[in-house]
């Protein structure tokens, strides 16, 4: 390796991407064009550097396997700045491989982390977890130390720990520091500030309240009867039946919830079930059907009993507790999504929300009208945009944001 690479790896290890550039800007052969591939990332480039990349990859001979994986891997964390989620994992993992075969270790942990960045974006988080505890960053560049202790806080903060989550945020920081990395110190200075912003609203017997994600964790642990608006299910304790693919049932749970501890009129569970605002006999029979199917999944939580004009629900537990979003209406795990700046594809989309893309674009349109997102591109080319959610954070809207079991 000669000196201007040298130089210009050195920078770019430190976060100065132009004054990589400076050392290799002008220059052809393939470690060079590596280098301007990783410079043009940091700078945000995300086409150009793939192309660099991959250029740089060919350019490589069959006996140059150690260079062409580095490829591989910074290839893989431009397909993630761009939200490229549909490629295999596979290709990263036979890198990682042959980074360890060749004494790598800094870049096969680089590609590891990599895999567990994307598998927390597709909120996978059984899987990060263990990708995570097979982790020995041990001995490594502390940005790499950093790096992985953001991914562990990411981890716990989306399965809603928030003391471990506290304690990998100190760890970062304070790796961060250490390796006086600009970005590392901005991201967790973002991570610690979840901490202190509402992250849903908490509704109980008509009376509303803003909650941080320590509360949220208390609330779930405390054995109330939790109606939970954010993932769409219920919880008592330990015990948690999703509803998200039975929205009927589970906008009857969250009226009946919202009652509490009185009763439900039938045309007002009949309004927000059904969205029939003069309902019929037809109506009236749906709805006793309904309230039959979700008086079995709710058997362990309550009990559903019937009254002059509706329905009660009667918990086991001593209270009946709402869970609301921060914020009202369609589209909020989508909005919370696109809050991180980066502009998302509607396969990606659709991807991390396990929806069908004709059903996350149907939304966007829909948000698109309201002025709440905004594209880029046309075609297969086309990119989701939208301006960052301030004032509470997004943490129970991502997916699987919450332990379900």
């Amino acid at each position: 390796m000669d000196s201007l690479i040298a130089a210009a790896a050195r920078a770019l290890a430190a976060g100065d991407s132009l004054g990589a550039l400076k050392r290799v800007g002008l220059r052809d052969d393939p470690p060079a064009v590596a280098l301007r591939g990783i410079a043009m990332a940091q700078l945000g480039e995300y086409p150009r550097a793939r192309e660099l990349l991959r250029r740089a990859a060919r350019g490589f001979g069959a006996h140059e396997e150690l260079a062409r994986a580095r490829c591989v891997v910074a290839e893989a964390e431009v397909a993630l700045a761009m939200r490229d989620l549909g490629g295999s994992p596979r290709t990263l993992a036979a890198a990682a491989a042959k980074l360890d075969a060749r004494n790598d270790r800094a870049n096969a942990l680089h590609a590891r982390l990599i895999a567990v960045r994307r598998l927390l974006l597709l909120g996978r988080l059984d899987e990060a977890a263990a990708a995570l505890a097979g982790l020995d960053a041990h001995g490594l560049p502390l940005s790499l130390l950093a790096a992985a202790e953001l991914a562990a806080a990411e981890l716990a903060l989306r399965s809603l720990r928030t003391a471990p989550a506290q304690a990998a945020l100190t760890r970062a920081h304070e790796a961060a520091e250490r390796a006086r990395v600009p970005a590392l110190l901005a991201e967790v200075a973002e991570a610690r500030a979840a901490f202190d912003r509402p992250a849903a609203r908490r509704l109980e017997a008509g009376q509303e309240q803003l909650l941080r994600l320590g509360e949220v964790e208390a609330l779930l642990a405390s054995g109330a009867l939790v109606v939970d608006a954010c993932r769409c299910g219920l919880r008592a304790g330990a015990t948690w039946q999703p509803l998200a693919g039975r929205p009927v049932l589970f906008a009857l749970a969250r009226t009946l919830a919202e009652g509490w501890p009185g009763e439900v009129d039938r045309q007002l569970l009949i309004e927000r079930a059904f969205g029939m605002r003069r309902p019929d006999e037809t109506h009236r029979a749906r709805l006793r059907v309904e309230i039959g199917r979700l008086r079995a999944l709710a058997a362990p939580f309550a009990r559903i009993e019937a009254s002059a004009s509706g329905f009660v629900l009667t918990p086991h537990a001593e209270r009946v507790v709402v869970l609301l979003p921060p914020i009202d209406g369609d589209g909020a795990s989508l909005l919370a999504l696109l809050a991180d700046g980066a502009a998302w594809s509607t396969s990606a989309l659709a991807l991390a929300l396990g929806a069908s893309q004709r059903t996350v674009q149907r939304a966007l349109v829909e948000l698109q009208t309201a002025g709440r997102v905004r594209a880029n591109g046309l075609a297969r080319a086309r990119r989701w945009l939208a301006p960052p959610l301030t004032g509470f954070t997004t943490n129970l809207l991502l997916p699987a944001a919450l332990p379900l079991g």
